[in-house]
């Protein structure tokens, strides 16, 4: 509760279906294992009864909010919601001398504080105070980074956890499960729902649960002869909705052609491919990393700047988020597409790990050991060692292989792009160090 929420309460009925499916207990908290699960650190905190003040970090929709409600019911405080668009240090104060009286009353008070980045330096300094003694346990939300947005005298005295993006499969739960609350969700309504459907919900909400409730929302009520249609879910979402599996087998597929479009340079392939990926909601930082993998495994040397544009891409990706990174997405499928392919590098590394997989492993030559100790020194550690920079060109032909592996080659470069140039390069090295004496 709110020692200060003067706002008189709604019928449940009236309320967004995201606020009637808050859930009340940790039983009913879906997400976020990996600091709720049994025996993780938060879990134990709030079961015994030792919380302290804390940061939540995370995306929209994944339960903040909720999770700081339970908290404070499980642990018995009184819960003071406080929104940092709001409100300013007169309302600090205001809450604070309420929660002064309620430590003297025997009482304690957990204080959240929404969207915590946006109050400024001053405004962050003038909880400090009560946390230290003790007259409030924060319990802070942010959807930036809290290293960047919270001073570091705040950061010091509370824990931060880092909630993750909702799966697909545990939105499916929630829709499900407001289907068939009577009491709070749609279950007088009577809707039947395919799995594939919620599952579309889900994806378009890209992790949001709030934004999934919404849309459900707003598809039950457009739906009739008793079951969800795709119709109305197309209306709700605004577009068409497409049969896209994020974690099944059609989310393979559609990355397969997509690889495959790009490894055989079909510019227009691979930008039909990337656009069904973009509008079935998959997510863009996963076909960045996978824009990578093409730049490196099927281009390499043949166009070393293939895996920069990657990268620049990824990082665009992240800090423009949709949907004007998804032209970054775009723009290097393209590059990659028309780039000069080669994957000599990475069957050279297939190599090489065979060879140590099926070969002894021989020990480091001495020569090429570091002789940090008297002791290593004087056991021959160093002993012929040939310093690049001392020689004419920075060349040497010391054998840096294991004996048994002495002149084994596991790179052949293409004379595809650039990677030509590395050809001629390395044959001239490798003859050159072939007519040099021992």
């Amino acid at each position: 509760m709110s020692l200060f929420d003067t706002t008189p309460p709604q019928s449940p009925g009236k309320r967004p279906l995201a606020e009637r499916m808050r859930p009340e207990t940790l039983d009913e908290f879906v997400g976020q294992e990996h600091i709720l699960g049994p025996g993780k650190p938060l879990r134990v905190l709030i079961d015994r009864d030792q919380l302290t003040s804390l940061i939540l970090w995370g995306p929209p929709g994944v339960g903040k909010t909720t999770l700081a409600r339970i908290v404070a019911h499980m642990t018995r405080c009184d819960f003071v919601p406080f929104s940092a668009v709001l409100s300013g240090i007169k309302e600090i104060k205001e809450v604070m001398v309420g929660a002064e009286r309620n430590r003297r009353l025997g009482r304690r008070t957990l204080l959240f504080v929404d969207e915590i980045h946006r109050f400024n330096k001053a405004q962050q300094d003038a909880f400090l105070p009560y946390v230290e003694r003790g007259d409030i346990t924060l319990i802070g939300a942010t959807t930036e980074n809290p290293s960047f947005e919270v001073i570091s005298a705040l950061l010091s005295r509370a824990k931060v956890y880092s909630l993750r993006a909702l799966t697909p499969p545990e939105i499916v739960i929630l829709l499900r499960r407001a289907l068939n609350d009577v009491e709070r969700g749609l279950g007088a309504l009577g809707l039947q729902a395919d799995d594939d459907l919620l599952e579309q919900i889900a994806i378009y909400a890209n992790g949001d649960a709030r934004a999934a409730y919404n849309i459900l929302d707003l598809a039950a009520a457009a739906s009739t002869e008793g079951a969800l249609s795709r119709q109305a879910i197309e209306d709700a979402i605004q577009r068409k909705v497409l049969l896209y599996d994020k974690s099944g087998e059609e989310h393979y597929n559609l990355i397969s052609a997509l690889h495959k479009s790009v490894r055989s340079s079909d510019v227009d392939a691979a930008l039909y491919w990337l656009a069904r990926m973009l509008e079935g909601g998959e997510d863009r930082l996963y076909i960045a990393r996978r824009l990578v993998r093409m730049s490196i495994e099927d281009i390499g040397l043949a166009d070393p700047r293939a895996l920069e544009q990657a990268i620049a891409a990824m990082q665009a990706v992240h800090f423009m988020g949709e949907p004007e990174g998804d032209q970054a997405l775009a723009q290097t499928a393209i590059y990659l597409a028309l780039a000069p392919k080669s994957d000599a590098a990475y069957q050279a590394l297939l190599s090489a790990q065979k060879d140590v997989r099926e070969t002894m492993a021989d020990p480091v030559p001495l020569h090429l050991r570091n002789p940090v100790t008297r002791s290593m020194k004087e056991w021959g550690y160093g002993e012929g060692y040939k310093h690049a920079h001392q020689f004419k060109d920075a060349i040497t032909n010391m054998q840096c292989l294991p004996e048994s592996l002495a002149g084994h080659r596991y790179y052949f470069p293409t004379d595809r792009g650039s990677e030509k140039r590395v050809g001629e390069l390395l044959e001239r090295l490798r003859k050159w160090t072939e007519n040099q004496p021992e």
